[in-house]
């Protein structure tokens, strides 16, 4: 790799820190390339992505970015998870971690906010965007789907009563 290369590496992984909700380090020594195309494919169905570079380079790109906390994971075979949603990253990368025990979460950054293993963990609890988005929903539909039915509750209790009269009359 040229020096050109690293500076537009050093570049990227710069606008990844810059911008990404989360960003979540890990070791994956041990993992296979199938095991990392699974994570991979995992990352991208939820929104993220993940990315292996030198340390060193990413330590240069992270020198003054809100995630500088993060440097301090970045010893030995790390890869970075991260996501425009703040949350997306964590719970895939903390899903995957249960489901391979050569990955191993070591923390990350939300924001300038540093986050240990339980951080992450704790972010990867809370619900998505997209849930926080159908919840929201879900609240403001409830109220009008009840309005709807006591408007109409009173006609269905007439219509109701007036069957009951009728069918005591022909009786």
């Amino acid at each position: 790799m040229d020096r050109a290369q690293k500076e537009q590496l050093v570049d990227e992984l710069g606008q990844i820190f810059e911008s990404s909700g989360v960003v979540v380090v890990a070791h994956y020594e041990g993992m296979t390339v199938a095991n990392m195309q699974d994570l991979r494919a995992r990352m991208r169905e939820e929104g993220g992505s993940v990315r292996v570079a030198k340390n060193k380079l990413a330590k240069i790109a992270l020198d003054g970015k809100p995630c500088a906390s993060i440097a301090d994971y970045l010893t030995g075979m790390t890869v970075l998870a991260y996501s425009d949603d703040p949350v997306a990253a964590a719970k895939v990368a903390d899903k995957y971690s249960k489901d391979n025990d050569k990955f191993v979460i070591l923390g990350g950054a939300m924001g300038d906010t540093a986050l240990d293993l339980a951080g992450v963990k704790a972010v990867a609890a809370m619900p998505s965007r997209d849930e926080l988005i159908a919840s929201i929903v879900g609240c403001i539909g409830a109220p009008a789907s009840n309005i709807a039915g006591a408007i109409g509750a009173p006609a269905s209790n007439i219509a109701g009563i007036l069957t009951t009269l009728e069918e005591r009359e022909a009786a």
